[in-house]
């Protein structure tokens, strides 16, 4: 059953809230490198061990022979209640601040997979080049689908997760008839670019003009992300520390590829048909949160929810004040353990790290 439109009025403020579950990074943002987005220290093995998570790496070659990097997150003290495929954002990885995440769903009971889409983070590619989004749905659903061979996970339910550019390849997977799924976290999912940097008649026409020609050229005049997504400064420059983080101007090639994609995905809104949550910022100036209430509007699924958050912007589970975060996270968690049988519907965003997780369904 579908479930109300809420609009979630948390707290907005510029200072760092007490929530957000103790993954927040170590130090206030510094100027200099880290080596990872929490600090220097622990390494990653000790932090995932003091997290309750069990965190493995490993490369797979697509069918199209792509070398892709992958992370695995998995409850160490329990075995999984369920498995939760993730797809990252553009410019993104899954080595930095995408992990915290992940952590927080592991240590919840659920066994959470990645992969670094082609050209970003440690996968084979061009940095940041997309010149084909449909061949990158085919990459994440054959590592996806090979997850299936270990028994461990082979009956169990597996969700899709997609953080923006990730939230438009987990619709173009379920729309092009991949039906296995027991649902999708949608996190301001880019069913379309929002106005505020889509390029402006008639710079669409002639970059793809253009990009016949120079595809990967990295000249398209844009905002930078990080400064339209993060809310406050001092995450701002923690998200910029990630040494994997593309910093060049978008390709050609990716931005007529993303435009065709977006304003393809929202032409098959009413197609939709699997159970989503679909979360957003009512200030997202990146993907806008009024294609996502349309998507709740018209999409033809019996089980759908949307939250939108009052005054949130793009990066909701990063650049928020720590308490917005416990807010989504609370909303996310919630929303899985509803789906999946045995789950406790979720626990209250200020108790939620303090309490078992629910018994394996």
């Amino acid at each position: 059953m579908a479930s109300p439109p809420t609009t979630v009025g948390a707290e907005v403020s510029d200072r760092r809230g007490s929530g957000g579950g103790g993954l927040r990074p170590a130090a206030p943002a510094m100027a200099t490198a880290t080596t990872y987005f929490w600090g220097d220290s622990p390494d990653e093995e000790g932090y995932f061990a003091a997290h309750g998570v069990r965190g493995t790496t490993s490369f797979y070659t697509s069918p199209r022979g792509v070398s892709l990097f992958t992370r695995a997150w998995l409850p160490a003290r329990s075995p999984p209640r369920a498995a939760v495929c993730m797809i990252h954002g553009y410019g993104n990885d899954t080595s930095w601040t995408f992990q915290a995440t992940p952590v927080f769903l592991a240590r919840s009971g659920f066994a959470c997979f990645a992969l670094d889409l082609p050209g970003h983070g440690l996968s084979h590619g061009l940095r940041a080049f997309v010149p084909d989004v449909d061949a990158i749905a085919d990459d994440c659903l054959a590592f996806f689908d090979s997850l299936l061979d270990d028994p461990v996970l082979h009956d169990l339910p597996r969700f899709l997760y997609g953080e923006s550019m990730g939230g438009a390849l987990c619709l173009l997977i379920h729309l092009r008839g991949s039906r296995d799924w027991a649902g999708a976290v949608l996190v301001a999912p880019m069913c379309k670019i929002s106005d505020g940097i889509r390029p402006r008649w008639p710079l669409p026409q002639i970059l793809t003009f253009l990009a016949w020609f120079a595809p990967t050229l990295a000249v398209v005049p844009t905002a930078d992300l990080v400064d339209k997504s993060v809310k406050l400064p001092e995450k701002r420059a923690v998200a910029g520390r990630n040494p994997m983080r593309y910093r060049g101007k978008p390709r050609l090639g990716t931005v007529v590829e993303l435009l065709r994609v977006t304003d393809y995905i929202h032409s098959r809104l009413s197609d939709v048909a699997l159970p989503f949550v679909v979360l957003h910022g009512s200030a997202d100036a990146v993907t806008d949160p009024g294609v996502s209430r349309e998507l709740y509007e018209t999409a033809g699924s019996e089980d759908k929810s949307i939250r939108i958050y009052d005054g949130m912007m793009h990066s909701l589970l990063f650049g928020e004040p720590d308490e917005n975060i416990a807010v989504v996270r609370g909303d996310i968690l919630a929303w899985l353990n509803d789906r999946c049988s045995g789950g406790g519907g979720g626990r209250a965003a200020d108790e939620e790290q303090l309490q078992p997780p629910p018994p394996p369904c």
